[in-house]
């Protein structure tokens, strides 16, 4: 979908059809660069789509958004290099999400690049003092044995005493790094990983859970999330690698990592064709344990995508909420008595989706009592009363030639075809941004 050429449409009326007709791209590329310049309309204009000129369309709007990202003025990835280039380049992060926040990087390949792309890894270092933990995950990235590959190693910005990698203006990084990724035509979109060390390990294992629909895999090391703060849930559809050290008992990340692998374990006993991992404590090891193994590891996986079973715990990440996760696209949320968490759950049966919508509590049950971390929890769930969103549907998921039926919480809200439409494609382009999630169906619902 990278190398297109540009056939060039003129704007379609409302519900008319799309084939032997021509879309403006130019009109859509506007509304490309008015979304990225902060502008958050959705495109309100329905206009039908043939079936047979779907995919022609959808090379059309992917390459307006490619343009939309190439025009405006923001941080580019540089040209690729060996990493053995050891140039710094930096990217300036909003001012309004923190202050004086300069994110220098190393950015370079291993090896030769492949038919399909380079896989992307990007690596997070500790919480010690932050140039030596910057070169201290130069010297490794550089050593693995995980060529081909690109590398993108952060320096963080700042440093303090709560200071951490999945705080909102680290999450603008790390969404502008995948939109330029996936609009770059020498990176493989189907092969982006997350791993870190330490403070890293903690980091990449919340942003495995909060940013899961665009990994292939993600490697936390001498790390060990509180539950609550990574859900589980979220990673069926990648693969997940988490390795402590079994003494490794400051701020219980050995119980914490155990805790992590009990639920792995019971998700894939429900789900065996999911949650695929290895999560392992390393005996006679404390915080120091050997990091060659995760990167080969991850190496071997790809993306899932279009699944036809997903669980998303939709939660703040410092105060922000993703805009949609897969295929689901959040409009409004539940926030009935101050919820904040709304667990989504999609069921694909042939042409029946069944989709249940529930708001979270948590309950601590267990703590460790030297450091007062809570270990486990119950979670209760209440069905949601409120709220919007669009399902958005592919060929890959469903038979768009026969009817949908899809019901929330065991109700019956649709039963028909889905038609192509080109507001559809427009708006998954913006929620996602990526390539492979361009719909051209969709089935809105008001809770």
């Amino acid at each position: 979908m990278r190398k297109i050429g540009i056939i060039g449409y003129i704007l379609l009326s409302s519900y008319s059809y799309a084939i032997g007709q021509k879309i403006c791209t130019l009109e859509v590329q506007q509304h490309f660069t008015r979304h990225l310049q902060g502008e958050d309309t959705p495109y309100p204009t329905s206009s039908r789509i043939r079936k047979g000129a779907v995919q022609e369309i959808r090379e059309e709007i992917w390459q307006a958004w490619c343009n939309a990202v190439e025009t405006i003025s923001e941080n580019r990835l540089p040209e690729l290099r060996p990493l053995t280039n050891t140039d710094t380049i930096s990217w300036s992060l909003p001012e309004t999400l923190e202050p004086h926040a300069t994110m220098l990087y190393y950015y370079g390949t291993k090896g030769e690049k492949p038919n399909s792309g380079w896989p992307l890894y990007l690596y997070i270092h500790g919480s010690g003092p932050k140039s030596h933990e910057w070169a201290t995950g130069y010297a490794l990235c550089s050593r693995f044995n995980d060529a081909p590959s690109l590398y993108f190693i952060p320096q963080i910005p700042n440093e303090g005493s709560y200071y951490r990698w999945w705080q909102k203006a680290k999450l603008f990084a790390w969404e502008h790094l995948l939109r330029q990724a996936l609009t770059h035509k020498e990176i493989d979109e189907n092969r982006i990983y997350l791993f870190g060390i330490s403070e890293g390990g903690y980091g990449s294992q919340r942003l495995a859970s909060y940013y899961a629909d665009y990994w292939a895999a993600a490697g936390p090391m001498a790390g060990g999330e509180i539950p609550f703060d990574a859900p589980a849930e979220n990673c069926g559809h990648i693969a997940f690698s988490l390795q402590t050290g079994a003494n490794d008992f400051m701020f219980a990340r050995d119980l914490l990592t155990a805790r992590t692998h009990e639920l792995f374990d019971s998700l894939q006993a429900h789900h065996p064709t999911e949650y695929r991992h290895r999560i392992e404590l390393i005996p006679g090891r404390g915080h120091g344990i050997d990091y060659n193994h995760t990167t080969p590891w991850l190496s071997q996986f790809t993306r899932k995508l279009h699944p036809t079973h997903f669980i998303w715990e939709d939660y703040p990440m410092d105060g922000v909420y993703r805009k949609g996760f897969y295929n689901l696209q959040i409009h409004e949320r539940d926030t009935t008595e101050g919820n904040q968490r709304t667990r989504y759950e999609m069921t694909i049966e042939k042409n029946t989706i069944h989709l249940t919508v529930e708001r979270v509590t948590y309950e601590v049950t267990e703590r460790e009592p030297k450091w007062n971390i809570p270990i486990k929890h119950d979670k209760h769930y209440v069905p949601a009363t409120e709220g919007r969103l669009t399902l958005y549907l592919s060929e890959e998921m469903v038979d768009l030639d026969k009817k949908v039926k899809l019901t929330i919480n065991g109700k019956e809200v649709f039963n028909g075809k889905a038609k192509h439409d080109m507001k559809h494609l427009i708006n998954s382009c913006t929620c996602f941004f990526d390539p492979q999630r361009l719909y051209t169906t969709g089935i809105e619902v008001e809770l």
